[in-house]
């Protein structure tokens, strides 16, 4: 019988011809959120934003290219390990090392920002230099959180022990001592206020190396576009801020591997899941076509 209006195959973008040997991107699914601190639920942001990103249209206006054509593989959800946060950690790793020794340009979907920690140590393995950039509405800068030194509130002090080089954009909530510990490693909202876009993109690039993984908290984005999230913070970047900057700094650095995290959906309102898919579409297209 022919089925006369198919569903898209059920990956990132829904590829009809997803091929792993031929991809250039492959998209790591990892629906965890054990040590959540206030809203739990991004165990569900990799389900929800392969569901929207089915829908998205190929063809990008902004760089008039199917995005696509870089070849992009979705893998199974990777299962949670609950044993301990560390474990977990330690599975992620070892996942993003297989993609890096395959030379795939790993692509996390979290679940909450830990995971972040074990595809960070993947690359610090393989990765003399690089730095971690950081788009997040908090510093995360914690070295324990609730009794783990593996919360989502000390993700960056774990990056910063696995690469020697982190900066963040868009911090708008910090307790006092990372505050004033790390400040040299932050770019404040209150401060970005006062500068032009290219001042933002050139002090970016001036605080981190030319080899960079990005790590995208989407409590970034201001929670007028995105609600969808665990801990919203109010003054965040808008969509369009955020593309720009990505957009401009993808074309002076060499990106090792990205991760989104933290998409909490909201049940019936799937604006923020398919925002974050076109997110990530269009970072896709900012670092294989760069002009």
């Amino acid at each position: 019988m022919k089925i006369l209006n198919p569903m898209p195959p059920y990956n990132l973008f829904g590829l009809e011809d997803a091929d792993y040997g031929k991809a250039k991107v492959v998209v790591l699914p990892v629906p965890y959120d054990s040590t959540t601190s206030y809203k739990a639920g991004t165990r569900d942001g990799p389900h929800a934003i392969v569901e929207a990103s089915r829908s998205i249209e190929y063809y990008s206006e902004e760089l008039d290219r199917n995005i696509r054509d870089v070849g992009i593989y979705t893998l199974d959800e990777l299962a949670p390990t609950y044993s301990s946060a560390s474990a977990m950690s330690d599975s992620i790793e070892a996942e993003v090392r297989k993609l890096l020794e395959d030379s795939k340009l790993p692509l996390v979907l979290g679940g909450e920002h830990s995971v972040s920690i074990g595809a960070i140590r993947a690359v610090a393995k393989k990765e003399k230099e690089f730095s971690v950039l950081q788009f997040d509405a908090h510093s995360d800068y914690r070295d324990e959180y609730m009794g783990s030194k593996y919360s989502h509130a000390c993700v960056m002090a774990r990056a910063l022990e696995s690469s020697g080089s982190c900066y963040g954009v868009g911090i708008r909530s910090t307790d006092d001592e990372c505050g004033r510990k790390y400040a040299k490693n932050m770019l404040y909202r209150k401060d970005m206020y006062n500068m032009g876009i290219n001042e933002i993109i050139n002090t970016i690039d001036k605080k981190t190396r030319k080899k960079i993984y990005i790590t995208i908290d989407v409590d970034v984005l201001d929670p007028s576009q995105m609600p969808s999230v665990g801990t919203p913070e109010p003054d965040g970047l808008t969509f369009h801020e955020l593309t720009t900057i990505l957009r401009e700094i993808l074309k002076r650095k060499e990106l090792v591997a990205i991760d989104f995290n933290e998409l909490s959906p909201i049940p019936g309102m799937v604006a923020p899941n398919y925002l974050i898919a076109k997110l990530i579409y269009l970072t896709i297209g900012y670092n294989f076509y760069k002009f």
